[in-house]
């Protein structure tokens, strides 16, 4: 019984029960990670059909996040998936990463941490390395542009307060929100980043450039230390 169950192919399932067939009904929120992942392979190898390959591809490389990290050639490697296979979800990845940076024709209003947070956790959350932004508002706390200020092994002690705002100075922008990421997926903020905190809000009331926050990003979830009333004070 067991091992009739494990090698069914898609076309065994009740129609109702299909990935396609159940998106057709019930539209893509009603998928779960799997099925919707099998869609993209379309098709699985003998033994395994498609969701089959996509819930070992999920445990694999620990879910979405893993996934969202792996390079083309990891998934690749994985057996069933090769070049097509690989090349449709790294395209589904970054096509992600572009909707969640994407705005219409005029440039989103930062009004919350959530709204600022919106704009960088799908693709901040999955970095390797720490990398540090600054979302540049104007007067209204309209998005003017997202600038990235450093990426690698992100020392505070090594930061300097004039590069993270020079392109505020720049632009003329009336504002900044400040975010960088755990690689660790954890977003508490340590005391470097309290510290570094205040001296960026230091500097910005000498530039007369409001720094409105400093976002944590981790694994799906971040930290607003303006509303901690870390580095604020």
């Amino acid at each position: 019984m067991g091992d009739r169950h494990t090698s069914y192919r898609i076309t065994d399932l009740a129609s109702a029960d299909r990935p396609r067939e159940r998106l057709a009904m019930h539209g893509a929120t009603a998928l779960s990670n799997a099925e919707l992942i099998a869609i993209l392979l379309r098709s699985g190898i003998e033994g395994k059909n498609a969701l089959q390959m996509a819930q070992t591809l999920i445990l694999q490389f620990g879910g979405l996040t893993g996934l969202h990290r792996a390079s083309y050639e990891e998934i690749c490697a994985f057996r069933g998936i090769g070049p097509a296979k690989a090349s449709q979800l790294k395209a589904a990845i970054e096509l992600g990463n572009r909707f969640a940076i994407a705005t219409p024709d005029e440039q989103p209003i930062i009004q919350s941490p959530e709204d600022a947070a919106s704009l960088l956790l799908y693709e901040m959350g999955a970095l390797e390395q720490e990398h540090l932004r600054v979302l540049l508002l104007d007067t209204r706390n309209r998005l003017m542009r997202i600038v990235e200020v450093y990426h690698g092994s992100l020392n505070s002690s090594l930061v300097r307060i004039g590069e993270v705002l020079r392109e505020a100075v720049r632009s003329n922008a009336a504002a900044v929100i400040v975010a960088h990421n755990h690689h660790s997926g954890d977003p508490t903020p340590s005391p470097e980043d309290v510290a570094l905190t205040r001296s960026i809000v230091d500097a910005g009331k000498l530039l007369d450039i409001e720094v409105l926050d400093h976002l944590v990003i981790g694994k799906a979830r971040f930290v607003s230390l303006k509303t901690r009333g870390l580095g604020f004070e």
